[in-house]
């Protein structure tokens, strides 16, 4: 598997473009719906890397937003629903076989 994570906006999609020669329909992108199923996960009491675990994630390319450098929020849940991403973008990276950070559209290659 190959994690490409990095903050919004900051390039990620267009790097696993032109890094291996994808298209938008072969990316599996961890943000927005994939966020919406941290956010239900925690709010369920599951861990989001348990319930990736479970998926067939060999030879994929996934792309996590990183939104550990943030603000941290007031509120309990969603400071919560932040550190499950994080754990989430922890687990995920232990698999990988590589791990590449996009900062500023610059590749920063983490693992691999």
């Amino acid at each position: 598997m190959v994690l490409i994570i990095g903050g919004a906006y900051q390039g990620k999609t267009a790097y696993a473009q032109t890094k291996y020669a994808l298209r938008d329909a072969e990316i599996f992108t961890c943000e927005g719906e994939a966020l919406d199923l941290t956010a239900r996960c925690v709010r369920a009491g599951k861990e989001p890397a348990d319930v990736l675990a479970g998926l067939a994630l060999s030879g994929k390319i996934l792309i996590c937003e990183d939104i550990s450098c943030g603000v941290v929020p007031m509120d309990a849940e969603t400071r919560e629903w932040r550190e499950a991403v994080g754990r989430m973008n922890a687990a995920l990276a232990a698999q990988a076989d590589t791990v590449t950070r996009i900062f500023c559209g610059l590749p920063l290659e983490l693992k691999g």
